[in-house]
């Protein structure tokens, strides 16, 4: 499975989010991840469907879209319209789960779960068939540029090793404090998407640090 390099904007400049969006397409990032947050599930309020059109406009790079909102399900048609590839959601948000990840199917785009660094991997027990990619906080949600909690681990070997029994090749892919100092650790504990804020963009040269970035998840 390919590894891939995801930069999320929650660390871009805003006055120059377009610019911004093309210089880490241009340096190498494979998805751009947009942090979506409500408020209320975390405390924190960022972006909607308006930014992430915006965002379609600049890049032709698939959008990784992560919904820490309550009631997902209200907005997922909006955000798929807007130009969302990736839609995440966390099981706290959603009423009934795999009938959510159905709808973001449904609607054209590929449905993910996302899990705080305290919710057990046991949620995923009933759902597997129905995700594309599995989402492990790696951080508690909320804010960027936060440190990488240890312990998160033995999480992420744990889920490769779920996945794995059951034949499942559902990409892992983590958030939060992932930059070079601490990428390399995570991609030998089996995760195989590296979300990278503050880890890319309050970097001077991001050509120079996804490519450091892909050298070491390939090592």
């Amino acid at each position: 499975m390919k590894k891939k390099i995801a930069p999320s904007i929650l660390s871009a400049d805003f006055a120059r989010l377009g610019d911004e969006v093309q210089a880490v397409a241009a340096a190498g990032a494979d998805y751009i991840h947009i942090d979506v947050m409500d408020g209320m599930f975390v405390p924190n309020i960022t972006i909607g469907p308006l930014v992430v059109e915006a965002v379609k406009q600049v890049t032709t790079l698939p959008l990784d879209v992560h919904l820490m909102i309550e009631q997902p399900e209200r907005y997922l048609e909006a955000f798929v319209q807007a130009g969302a590839t990736i839609l995440s959601v966390h099981p706290e948000t959603c009423r009934h789960l795999q009938r959510t990840l159905r709808a973001i199917r449904e609607l054209g785009a590929h449905p993910a779960v996302a899990l705080n660094p305290a919710t057990p991997l046991s949620t995923l027990d009933h759902v597997l068939d129905d995700v594309e990619m599995i989402l492990l906080m790696t951080v508690n949600p909320g804010f960027g540029g936060q440190e990488f909690i240890p312990a998160m681990l033995p999480k992420i070997r744990k889920l490769k090793s779920l996945l794995t029994r059951a034949q499942k090749k559902i990409p892992i892919e983590v958030d939060g404090g992932i930059a070079i100092s601490t990428i390399k650790k995570v991609a030998a504990a089996g995760a195989d998407v590296f979300v990278a804020g503050s880890g890319i963009f309050k970097t001077p040269d991001y050509k120079k640090t996804i490519a450091t970035m892909k050298r070491l998840i390939a090592a």
